[in-house]
């Protein structure tokens, strides 16, 4: 049987862990069908039938879709799903939210946020802030599973596949969209950056941010917190990494007051290179860091623009 990923996407644009997603999925089998679910959202299917690896796109384009409603969302995946062997979503905030519906009503497991496959019905994940890999094996007739981006390598292109139209309008009306407030900011997104600076509670104060900032403008990178800083209210939580926050693996992370609690290194010890800055030599950060310096951030981080 086919395998169904379901693409991550903002009716405008495809999100990288959609092909985060596939390149797991490839691992898990051949045949390999990809969904769009969203409303005026044909240049997504365009761009996703490029991807090396989808034999076919499925194309569902509905205003019951255009906000992608958990409850929407997981009664169409649901009722395509059934006629396949693997459902693999990217473990965003969207699939997160709309996953456990899908396996609820297919009566079967959640693979969560897996980070490795070992054969079709076998699989990695992390447990415990990721101080333990847990080895998964699913008998369930269909096995539904969510994908840690971080943990693939994106697919690239390759020949176009066939769209296919489908005409499946599932309005729950269970709930309703009210309003988005979006973060207006010139930086990377945290998810998707190349480079992040992040504080944490040493920081003092949200004000102090401004140092991170100035350096980050410098490098082109994002700017990230951990949680101390954003319960401190220092800024706030879109920009939290970590277990409880976002999954970030870029080639270069900076931390800078960060202590380094379990929970924020489950969210960036996957960073290709990692920087700690803390006067705090026994901050269990500097267990995880490539480069660690033991200084004041206050004496550090202008001489570091200045650097720059």
């Amino acid at each position: 049987m086919a395998i169904l990923i379901i693409a991550e996407h903002d009716n405008r644009t495809l999100k990288t862990a959609t092909r985060n997603a596939v390149t797991a999925a490839t691992q898990m089998g051949d045949e390999l069908h990809l969904l769009v679910a969203g409303s005026n959202c044909k240049a997504v299917a365009v761009a996703a039938s490029e991807i090396a690896g989808i034999n076919r796109v499925l194309l569902s384009d509905d205003l019951a879709y255009e906000h992608q409603l958990a409850e929407n969302m997981g009664k169409l995946v649901a009722e395509i799903g059934k006629d396949y062997s693997h459902i693999v979503v990217p473990a965003t905030t969207s699939g997160k939210n709309f996953l456990p519906r899908v396996a609820a009503l297919l009566d079967v497991a959640q693979i969560s946020d897996i980070t490795a496959v070992e054969s079709e019905n076998t699989f990695q994940r992390p447990i415990y802030a990721g101080n333990a890999i847990a080895t998964v094996e699913s008998l369930d007739a269909i096995k539904v599973i969510s994908v840690r981006s971080t943990a693939f390598e994106p697919a690239g292109n390759g020949p176009s596949s066939e769209i296919s139209e489908l005409n499946i309008s599932c309005d729950c009306k269970l709930s309703a969209f009210v309003e988005e407030v979006v973060a207006e900011s010139d930086r990377p997104e945290l998810t998707s950056a190349e480079i992040i600076i992040s504080g944490g509670r040493g920081m003092g104060n949200g004000e102090n941010f401004t140092l991170l900032e100035q350096v980050a403008d410098k490098l082109g990178a994002a700017v990230g917190a951990s949680r101390a800083a954003v319960d401190a209210g220092f800024v706030p939580n879109d920009m939290q990494v970590g277990q409880t926050g976002k999954i970030v693996a870029p080639e270069l992370y900076i931390a800078v007051g960060i202590s380094g609690a379990i929970q924020h290194l489950a969210g960036m010890k996957d960073s290709k290179v990692i920087v700690a800055i803390n006067k705090d030599e026994e901050a269990p950060i500097f267990s995880v860091a490539d480069y660690g310096l033991v200084a004041d951030l206050f004496d550090v981080m202008p001489e570091l623009q200045k650097q720059l």
